[in-house]
Parts: structure tokens; C-alpha cells; sequence
């Protein structure tokens, strides 16, 4: 992500935006943006490939720094790789409620995986989240308990709703913005890694590794909840943010995850699993075989494939556990555009 080619910078020239200016032009994004037209479909020959790593975990008491570490060397990420780089880990912090720790990433998944980068000489591995639901981001790190295991890894938070702002070329064209603004520390990581919770989603049938990444836009600029980004269509928002900030690799949180009205207000569904990998369509269709729902009937998945990945489960290498040892049916909310998500 830091080789992004960057256009215009925000604050310029050691200038601070008014809160006036900036939300100004989360207005212009929404009045002038439009609901994207049309859907980029699957195409009927997929050529891309990828590789998956299923490591299984019981619960957040296994081992987890030597799954992350076996799944890195399965799929060939070495020392030598990570060595010298500034490592962004974004985890899914959404809401908190009392007693529903499977609304959010848990924080021994992302301390774990800070541990294993730094044991390969990260230069640097930091926190950074732009939740779309609270507007205090220092309390829903408190509440979630994220906060706590952040200061005891002795980490650094950044909240990117509230980041200093790059505007960089939109790299995708599934809806109508032709830029993106986005926060400094995700221009300036070198690999920006995605750790979701894996959960079912009201809206978009699942959310996995591609939908976290709408945590990287600020909401200074998009609103609460991503408003300008929900105006411009959820899938063609989510495959521009991912082609656009071209994340690293993905360490998915399916040891817990959410099925029924997910993101927020469905109930716990133990799955035993992390999953890893560096393409990010093929792990979302992976995990969603794991929960035995349909990747085809994803909208986002369906217009990734074979534009950002491979959703075909026979190009996808899968390594470590296979899928059917850990496949559990999640159940998802029984409305009209799901029905497709769960073979219905």
C-alpha cells in the first residue's frame, strides 16, 4: 500500500481542514455520486488462482501465534518478506454490547498476529480501525476489551476516522467515484492485513475479509454508517476499496463467528477455524463454503471473480484443514436478496 500512487494530500501545506470542509465533502459524495448502475458479473471462465490456509482452533485459548506462524509458511510468506515492514492490523470493531464478544474481531486473534510480525522483524506493526457505528472509537476499544490487549502488547491504535486524509485514484470502477479518500496510515503501512470476525450480514450476505476493509474509510468524510459509501451500492463499494488499497492478507476470526442478522444483532455460531490467504475474494469464498452458503449468490463476490480473485472452488488451493472437516450451516435472515446466498 505505500507504493499507492497519491494525488492530493489533506491537510496541505500543514493546514487543518474545518470540520465545515470535511463534511463537506462527505455531501459532495452523496449528492453527486449517485447509486452505482449496473453489476460487474462473474465471468463464466475464471482464470485466476489462489491458495487458502484453513488452521484449526478449537477456541481463543489454542495455540494461535503457531497457527498465524504455520499459515504464513504455508503460504510461502517468509522472514525475508516481512522484514523491514510497517504492518497495519485492521481488525472489525462495529458496536459493542454487554456480554457479545462475537460482534467484534476478539483481541487475541490480533495480538497474536502482532506477535508473529514482530518475531519476523516487522519494522513496526500497529492497530488502526474506522468503525462505522459508535463515533467514540476510545470507548468501543474499552467496551470490547480491544483497548486493554492493545496496551498490554504494547501496540499503537490509530483512529482512522479521524486520520489525516490522502485523495488517491478510485483503482476500481464498480461504482461512479472517481477518487477515494483515504486515511494516511493506510497509504503510508506496507501491507495493510484484514482480521475479520467472520459473520453474516443483512445487507450484503456475509462479511469477511473484503467487507472489513470499509473500517479503512473515514467516516469524516463518508458518514456514520459509510453513508456516501452505502449511496454508491455495498458491493461495488466494497471491490473499489479493495482494488484500490490492494490489501496484503487477510487473517479471518472464524473461531466464533455470527449467523442470523449479523453484523451486530445476531447470535453466536462456533466454527473452530482461522483462515488466511493473500487474495481476498478466495478466502470470502472459502469461508463462505465453510458456512454452507452459496459464494455465487454474494453480489460482491460474484463481481470479484476473476477481476480480483478466483471464488471457483476449483481454483482455490486450499491448504492446512479442508473444508468439509470444519463446515457448519449458518443459519441468515430469510429476506428476498439473501435467498440466493443460502441456495435458496
Amino acid at each position: 500500500m505505500a507504493d499507492l500512487v497519491q494525488t492530493t494530500v489533506l491537510p496541505s501545506e500543514g493546514r487543518k481542514l474545518s470540520r465545515r470542509e470535511l463534511l463537506g465533502m462527505g455531501g459532495a459524495l452523496l449528492l453527486g455520486g449517485g447509486i452505482a448502475t449496473g453489476l460487474r458479473w462473474a465471468s463464466q471462465r475464471e482464470t485466476l488462482r489462489a491458495e487458502v490456509f484453513i488452521g484449526k482452533a478449537a477456541h481463543y485459548r489454542s495455540d494461535l501465534v503457531s497457527i498465524i506462524r504455520e499459515g504464513l509458511s504455508t503460504l510461502g510468506i517468509t522472514r525475508d518478506e516481512v522484514r523491514g515492514k510497517r504492518i497495519l492490523l485492521k481488525p472489525n470493531l462495529v458496536e459493542t454490547a454487554h456480554g457479545e464478544s462475537h460482534i467484534n474481531t476478539n483481541p487475541t486473534v490480533l495480538v497474536a498476529a502482532a506477535e508473529v510480525f514482530r518475531s519476523l522483524d516487522a519494522a513496526d506493526v500497529f492497530v488502526a480501525e474506522g468503525q462505522g457505528h459508535r463515533r467514540d472509537s476510545w470507548l468501543v476499544l474499552d467496551e470490547s476489551g480491544m483497548g486493554r490487549a492493545i496496551d498490554e502488547a504494547k501496540l499503537s491504535f490509530v483512529d482512522l476516522n479521524h486520520d489525516d486524509i490522502v485523495r488517491v485514484p478510485n483503482a476500481g470502477s464498480w461504482t461512479q467515484l472517481k477518487e477515494l479518500f483515504l486515511p494516511r496510515a493506510v497509504t503510508e503501512a506496507d501491507w495493510v492485513v484484514s482480521l475479520p470476525k467472520l459473520k453474516t450480514h443483512h445487507w450484503a450476505g456475509v462479511t469477511c475479509a473484503m467487507k472489513n476493509m470499509f473500517g479503512v474509510m473515514p467516516s469524516i468524510i463518508y458518514g456514520w454508517p459509510k453513508n456516501a459509501l452505502h449511496y454508491q451500492g455495498i458491493p461495488e463499494s466494497i471491490l473499489d476499496i479493495n482494488a484500490t488499497v490492494k490489501p496484503a492478507l487477510t487473517i479471518v476470526d472464524a473461531i466464533v463467528g455470527m449467523e442470523g442478522d449479523g453484523p451486530i444483532m445476531g447470535t453466536p455460531k462456533p466454527l473452530g477455524a482461522v483462515v488466511m490467504g493473500r487474495n481476498f475474494p478466495a478466502v470470502d469464498a472459502t469461508c463462505v463454503r465453510m458456512m454452507n452458503l452459496n459464494p455465487f449468490g454474494i453480489p460482491y463476490l460474484a463481481q470479484a471473480s476473476n477481476h480480483l480473485g478466483p471464488i471457483r472452488e476449483e481454483n482455490i488451493t486450499q491448504r492446512g484443514e479442508p473444508i468439509a472437516a470444519l463446515r457448519t450451516s449458518f443459519e441468515i435472515l430469510d429476506a428476498p436478496h439473501l435467498r440466493a446466498v443460502a441456495g435458496r
